[in-house]
């Protein structure tokens, strides 16, 4: 099997594109359909200041890496949840690769460590507040890499979000007519208001394969094992069905979601009509500060919750 650019041996064959690449046509694929979503979606300009929530992983160390390879200032933010074995391995990851390859770059990894800042680690938080982990993470998570790109002025967050997150997220939301959802799902959410930062995902024309197949390829180490916390999530089980229609039919995950995409572009002014609905629901949260449609954010909310358990 030849690569079907410049005709040497391949090391990576793409079926949903007819396709095969060595190494360095690979790695150059990779970085242009990263490119191009930049672009197509406006994230972000080279001057810009961006923030990657890294968690160890394939997805956000390749998309911190092809961003510094690309020349953009990105920087990065590691949230530890206190889970026990994984948190320790995975934040082990993401400071080897920062020491070894972003530092050097220029870049700066920022730390939030869950058990020292919100009391308990993200089981004990779950079982405090009757919450499932996944919810509880998500909502900690969001908090944070929000709160963090705020404080340190950041232009825009960036995670690690790839083809096969964002069409295996669709499925659900189109299964459960989560018309809310489907509205705000895409590529590239605004900073609609005071408070929130814009939110993007370059790596959704790419799938966990190309991810984990660019990491091996770039010597890339990354934690391998699924968060434990994970186990049973729906995501998993929409992931799966995708990958057997994938089999099936190879290009199947792309035509699902950029077909969406498609279809929500023409629906424009989307964004500007999101921006102004946010303007209107959206007020300060009056713990902390930060946007919510109710008087306290979900975040003070678990939080003071956890606390009240606590001290029961």
């Amino acid at each position: 099997m030849n690569c079907t650019r410049c005709k040497l041996k391949a090391v990576m064959k793409l079926p949903r594109h007819n396709a095969a690449f060595c190494k360095a046509c690979f790695n150059d694929f990779t970085h242009d359909q990263v490119g191009r979503a930049i672009r197509s979606e406006s994230m972000f300009a080279k001057g810009d200041r961006i923030l990657v929530a890294v968690s160890g992983g394939k997805d956000s160390l390749a998309l911190w890496h092809i961003l510094l390879t690309l020349g953009y200032p990105a920087d990065a933010l590691y949230v530890n949840l206190g889970i026990p074995g994984y948190s320790e391995r995975s934040q082990e990851k993401v400071s080897r690769y920062a020491e070894s390859v972003a530092v050097p770059l220029g870049a700066t990894l920022h730390f939030h460590t869950v058990e020292k800042e919100e009391g308990a680690g993200i089981r004990e938080l779950a079982q405090l507040v009757h919450r499932p982990t996944c919810s509880t993470c998500g909502t900690i998570k969001r908090y944070q890499f929000n709160r963090a790109a705020i404080e340190h002025e950041y232009d825009v967050m960036a995670t690690g979000h790839n083809l096969d997150d964002e069409a295996a997220r669709l499925l659900g939301n189109v299964l459960h007519w989560q018309t809310e959802y489907l509205d705000k799902q895409g590529p590239s959410l605004p900073a609609s208001v005071d408070g929130f930062a814009k939110k993007v995902k370059p790596l959704y024309r790419l799938t966990e394969r190309e991810l984990a197949a660019y990491c091996v390829l770039n010597k890339i180490d990354y934690i391998v094992d699924e968060c434990p916390m994970a186990q049973g999530a729906r995501t998993l089980l929409y992931k799966d069905v995708l990958n057997r229609l994938e089999t099936e039919s190879p290009g199947t995950k792309q035509y699902f979601y950029w077909g969406f995409l498609d279809k929500q572009r023409k629906k424009e002014p989307g964004h500007a009509a999101m921006a102004e609905k946010d303007q209107t629901m959206l007020h300060p949260c009056s713990t902390c500060g930060q946007p919510t449609t109710a008087d306290v954010c979900s975040y003070c909310k678990l939080i003071a919750r956890a606390k009240n358990e606590v001290s029961r």
